[in-house]
């Protein structure tokens, strides 16, 4: 990549949904063009099919490329792809869900090219999505499959930082895939992205517990003293600030959270529900891969698709995290890199000022 502005891919996600009205709200802002060069990945039709539908939209031009690595500065680019024969807002079809992955999976291939700095997606259907070359439960675990790493989601914003042990699963099945082994894997990736993506020097971590009351010494559950507590324990050995584990109503209602610099919660919805209450223009992260992922917090609100009623904030907030992720990566990779030979370099030059300063005076 080029020390010039950041390269952002953006992709379209589910056409009949959200996605295109808080994506064209977002760029037509002027300004955006100073911060990053967006590139969008979708469909021509459904985007001008979207700008007739909204009031109030800065004029902006729109530049059709064929990659990501023809983009140019200053302007909006769109790499077509992902075309719909019809554009329906408000409706789940197999076209859309079809559009929405072929978008998907061309920004993916630029940005594992190089010709990308970051991915920023608007939400799809996982129903409809499904298909034959498409079996994810969502676009966390479709770049787990694509990147290098161990993807985490991480809820973000100003105030509260959340990551999950286990994401897009039955309630049913959570207990069995919550392991000491996981817990521990899961802090380390959290304290990793703290560190790096976010430039948290120390950061501070609690840890939710499984059950009411973090099962009231056994009462209400075993796994808060056989597998929770053993697991933050061993994190803490190694040098992770892990606390816990915490029931998280009382976390979350008494305030307590602001004492962390972040959450790691059990499952999807233990940690979103109080991360969309108190945070509403979040911001999805997926943290421990190779590249940097983001999302708005919100889903493809058919219900009001097409209505000129989206609020674009949390994919203005998406955009510009991921532009900060990777700056702060990048710093983070500066700042840490060769360490040795810089301090060997700042002894050699201590010694030779002590020389100089107790050097014997010369004799007449």
């Amino acid at each position: 990549m080029t020390e010039n502005l950041l390269k952002i891919g953006i992709t379209q996600g589910d056409t009949n949904g959200i996605g295109w009205e808080v994506i064209l709200k977002t760029i037509s802002n002027p300004l955006l063009t100073e911060l990053c060069t967006p590139i969008l990945y979708g469909s021509e039709a459904a985007m001008n099919f979207y700008r007739k539908t909204i009031q109030e939209l800065d004029s902006f031009e729109v530049v059709k490329v064929k990659s990501a690595s023809e983009a140019r500065e200053g302007c909006v680019n769109l790499v077509e792809c992902g075309r719909v024969e019809r554009v329906e807002p408000g409706k789940a079809t197999a076209e859309a869900g079809a559009a929405a992955v072929e978008a998907l999976r061309r920004a993916t291939e630029e940005l594992k090219r190089g010709e990308l700095d970051a991915v920023v997606t608007a939400p799809f259907d996982k129903e409809t999505v499904q298909s034959e070359q498409f079996r994810y439960t969502g676009h966390t675990e479709f770049f787990g499959a694509e990147l290098e790493g161990e993807p985490m989601m991480i809820m973000c914003s100003e105030r509260l930082r959340v990551g999950l042990v286990t994401k897009h699963l039955p309630i049913a099945e959570i207990p069995r895939h919550i392991t000491r082994e996981k817990i521990v894997a899961d802090l380390r990736t959290l304290k990793k992205s703290l560190k790096e993506d976010f430039g948290i020097v120390e950061p501070r971590i609690a840890v939710l517990a499984l059950n009411p009351h973090a099962g009231d010494g056994g009462l209400l559950g075993t796994e808060e003293q056989e597998i929770i507590r053993p697991a933050i324990n061993e994190a803490y050995e190694e040098g992770i600030l892990a606390f816990g584990p915490f029931a998280a109503d009382g976390l979350f209602a008494s305030g307590s959270y602001t004492k962390y610099d972040g959450v790691l919660a059990m499952y999807h919805d233990q940690g979103l529900a109080p991360f969309k209450t108190l945070s509403p223009d979040g911001v999805n992260l997926t943290a421990g891969l190779s590249e940097v992922r983001t999302s708005p917090d919100h889903g493809t609100a058919f219900d009001i698709a097409g209505r000129d009623k989206a609020d674009a904030q949390s994919m203005r907030n998406a955009l510009y995290t991921a532009i900060d992720v990777v700056r702060n990566r990048r710093a983070y990779a500066e700042w840490s890199q060769n360490p040795l030979p810089k301090a060997e370099r700042e002894r050699t030059r201590r010694d030779q000022e002590r020389a100089e300063r107790f050097k014997p005076e010369k004799s007449e």
